[in-house]
């Protein structure tokens, strides 16, 4: 399948895709190259980022003492929120503001790589909080200008923010999340090793590896580009194209290594070609979904963290009740998947089979609950509650969660059908359960 698979643009739409990602070091050890790569960048003075439990690994360690015998001068920022508030971005932007560095390394999960974007961010271009977020929770302004340099070293296989230009926080306010969206947050340089992961609990690798799942079945599925507004102008073109034939290349690799390995990762922490093989499939749905975005089960998923009441996960060390992000997103995505299946079957069998389906015999008619069975069998083997009952919703909560979800509509128009209210309550209404 190539460009020919996408029809050509209607009048209005765009007729074109860009490609973007930050530069990629992918291999066991390259967290050693940190130092050599910050001073290649001209950085003499950086803030490196972490959070307190990554900050007491050796890859901590390791990396700090790259960059200090690179000579530079290093200054450490350690109170990452996990999953990110406005308040904890506000703090970082402040540490950040004050020590002035000419450049940033963050060194852990999403959370970690988001802040210190938002840290770089308000830094070099201060305003209000809401100034840069997504309309219509926050202003939508243009970041005014590039950023200073930021190489990102993932510790987990899933989030993908080491590629793309996406930084996602709860606005306590709201009890919501949203984020940023913008070409100058993604990182300069990207430093992937999968080395980085061997400390992970299961229930961390199984939440994050949802997550690239997710992301690769989402940009999959999108919208096609073709059938997005054109811009006002082409430097307008919005990073959440669509599905193009440029992702469509990631999402499906990412997708077979994924059926292969996400369940060998999750049961053995001491197989390294699995955990090898999430972190490049991290990558490959990163780079993907940073070009095509993603759509509904995200959107949605941004309602079911933020409203928690109770919940608290295994493997994770939380202080305050948390759905972690691939979990929230995932138990989202059968019901998803079920009702948009119709708008392209084809793909919705292909994701299936890249999965591990026996697609042999299905008809187009089948492409929904196919997948969704898929979905659901693989949740299952890696441990993930009974849909968002077993996180603590109930029907009762349809309604909020809709509410909450609705507002995310960078995410709910790049859906391939329209993410009503009432589509959002039923589609939160049949997640609740699943088996």
């Amino acid at each position: 399948m190539g460009c020919c698979e996408f029809p050509a643009a209607a009048q209005g739409c765009d007729g074109a895709f860009t490609v973007d990602s930050s530069r990629v070091t992918f291999g066991r050890g390259c967290l050693a190259e940190l130092g050599d790569r910050a001073r290649a960048l001209g950085l003499r003075r950086v803030a490196l980022f972490s959070d307190a439990r990554v900050a007491g690994l050796p890859v901590f360690r390791g990396a700090h003492d790259s960059l200090v015998a690179a000579g530079l001068d290093v200054m450490t920022y350690t109170d990452v929120h996990v999953e990110p508030t406005d308040e904890s971005f506000a703090a970082a932007a402040r540490f950040a503001r004050e020590s002035n560095p000419d450049g940033y390394v963050s060194l852990g999960g999403g959370s970690v790589i988001d802040t210190c974007k938002a840290a770089n961010l308000y830094a070099t271009h201060p305003a209000d909080l809401l100034a840069y977020v997504n309309a219509p929770v926050g202003e939508g302004k243009p970041v005014p200008g590039p950023l200073r340099p930021h190489l990102a070293c993932p510790t987990t296989a899933g989030t993908g923010s080491e590629v793309t230009g996406i930084a996602i926080f709860d606005l306590l306010a709201l009890s919501a999340k949203t984020g940023i969206a913008s070409h100058a947050l993604r990182p300069t340089e990207a430093l992937v090793d999968p080395d980085c992961t061997a400390s992970l609990p299961p229930e961390v690798v199984a939440a994050a590896g949802l997550d690239v799942l997710s992301h690769a079945l989402e940009s999959y599925t999108a919208r096609p580009y073709v059938h997005r507004p054109a811009p006002e102008r082409p430097s307008l073109r919005p990073m959440s194209q669509g599905a193009n034939p440029w992702s469509d290349l990631g999402c499906r690799e990412a997708l077979r290594v994924l059926g292969q390995f996400i369940e060998r990762a999750v049961r053995d922490a001491s197989d390294s070609e699995a955990r090898e093989q999430m972190m490049w499939a991290a990558t490959l749905a990163g780079i993907a979904f940073g070009n095509a975005g993603v759509h509904a089960p995200h959107g949605m998923a941004y309602a079911v963290a933020g409203l928690v009441r109770d919940f608290r996960p295994a493997g994770y060390s939380a202080d305050e009740p948390l759905v972690p992000h691939g979990m929230a997103v995932i138990l989202n995505a059968p019901a998803v998947f079920r009702r948009i299946a119709a708008v392209s079957p084809e793909r919705h069998l292909e994701a299936a089979r890249l999965l591990g389906a026996d697609t042999r015999g299905a008809a187009a008619a089948d492409a929904g609950e196919v997948l969704a069975t898929e979905l659901i069998r693989i949740m299952r083997a890696v441990g993930m509650p009974n849909g968002l009952g077993g996180v603590g919703y109930a029907d009762t909560d349809v309604a909020a969660l809709a509410e909450g979800a609705y507002p995310q509509q960078r995410l709910l128009q790049n859906a391939p059908l329209e993410m009503t209210k009432p589509v959002l309550a039923d589609l939160f209404r049949q997640a609740l359960r699943y088996w």
